[in-house]
């Protein structure tokens, strides 16, 4: 059975079992936590300017730079968040920047190691809380999950490298687990 999954007496089959899924609770987002998976953004509003260079990745030289908008609308705050599918841009990092207040989930797992085989080590998975005042960069490599915003539409600033290739986004089917925030 995978680590992943949770053995559970059957009530109604006694000597049965059944499989409950992988829970994660969402921590708030850190610098410190975050740093296995990316960079944490921190929105500044004193006059200034902060760079944020260390944390742009791209292992392509025909990869070119791509800004993109995206709004995405909240997850109903009533049925539990269950994930069933990651993402991952291999040679590309990956960058969000929230345009208004909104706050939304970060959901990572580092990449197996090569003895553990392809995809997503979802034994690892974090979920953070970022509020409208913090983005992420998420290192090349690094799965996550689809933008999640938990309160009203989020307009993002969206930052990578594409050379129009298969190798630009992975999308994988994981066993599915749970997202909960308090």
């Amino acid at each position: 059975m995978p680590e992943s999954c949770n053995r559970s007496p059957d009530a109604t089959r006694p000597g049965e079992y059944r499989i409950v899924p992988r829970i994660v609770v969402a921590q708030p987002l850190t610098p410190e936590v975050f740093a296995p998976f990316g960079e944490v953004i921190v929105i500044e509003h004193a006059p200034g300017r902060t760079y944020y260079d260390q944390a742009l990745g791209n292992l392509r030289q025909t990869a070119r730079p791509s800004v993109s908008i995206m709004v995405a609308q909240p997850v109903p705050s009533d049925t539990p968040l269950v994930i069933k599918t990651l993402e991952r841009h291999e040679y590309s990092s990956q960058t969000f920047i929230p345009v208004a207040d909104v706050q939304w989930l970060v959901i990572v797992s580092p990449h197996l190691h090569a003895s553990q085989g392809p995809g997503p080590d979802i034994d690892k998975t974090k979920a953070f809380i970022a509020n409208g005042q913090q983005g992420v960069t998420y290192r090349p490599d690094t799965w996550h999950h689809g933008l999640t915003v938990l309160e009203g539409n989020g307009p993002f600033a969206v930052f990578m490298w594409r050379d129009d290739s298969s190798t630009d986004e992975e999308f994988v089917d994981v066993l599915p687990f749970e997202v909960r925030w308090p």
